[in-house]
């Protein structure tokens, strides 16, 4: 996206300013995640953006990293929201063997869809690597872009994940087959049910 259109980065920073100008609520998901993590949780913000989810995270008392393959929007995410970690990284090559494993991570916002469909379940993959056992890995996007609801758990189980829930909505509204989004929360295995950790 950034080869084909160097001004995706303003453009997108700026839309969500607007946004936030005008009083929408844009961190539904952030509390999503609060939500479900304990607290002073270890949390990878996985495509993080300008790092509004995750700012609002750290604010919260967790330990935050967010890495995105964008380095303007990981410079606003520094200059906005330094009580947490940014890192320029590409998903697929995604690799923070400095970082002790995370206790919950999170794709959201259609990051699983703008990834090459060929890096899916590689980045998959090294999301459970980095996840602590029992951690927990959340997803939300749009299945009409090309990842259905069915299929991105399928992957999931593959690589080794349990699914604990699916929803359409970050109210927690029920998946369906009328949704136009799905939220997936699945979890590592303990390293008792792992047998391997």
């Amino acid at each position: 996206m950034l080869q084909q259109n160097p001004g995706h980065s303003q453009w997108y920073i700026d839309r969500f300013d607007r946004m936030a100008a005008e009083g929408h609520d844009l961190l539904g998901e952030a509390r999503f995640i609060d939500a479900l993590a304990p607290r002073n949780s270890r949390i990878m913000d996985a495509g993080c953006g300008p790092g509004r989810h995750g700012g609002w995270l750290a604010e919260r008392g967790h330990t935050v990293v967010g890495v995105d393959g964008d380095p303007a929007l990981i410079e606003t995410a520094q200059g906005r929201h330094p009580n947490a970690r940014w890192v320029t990284q590409d998903l697929a090559v995604l690799d923070l063997e400095d970082e002790d494993p995370f206790d919950v991570i999170y794709a959201v916002g259609n990051v699983m869809t703008f990834l090459h469909p060929a890096t899916r379940t590689e980045i998959l993959t090294r999301f459970y690597h980095h996840l602590a056992p029992g951690g927990r890995l959340v997803t939300g996007h749009q299945p009409a872009r090309g990842w259905s609801g069915e299929d991105i758990q399928d992957d999931m189980r593959q690589i080794g994940f349990e699914i604990d829930h699916v929803f359409g909505t970050w109210e927690l509204r029920p998946f369906g087959p009328s949704s136009d989004f799905v939220i997936v929360v699945a979890s590592k295995p303990s390293a008792q049910r792992e047998g391997t950790e």
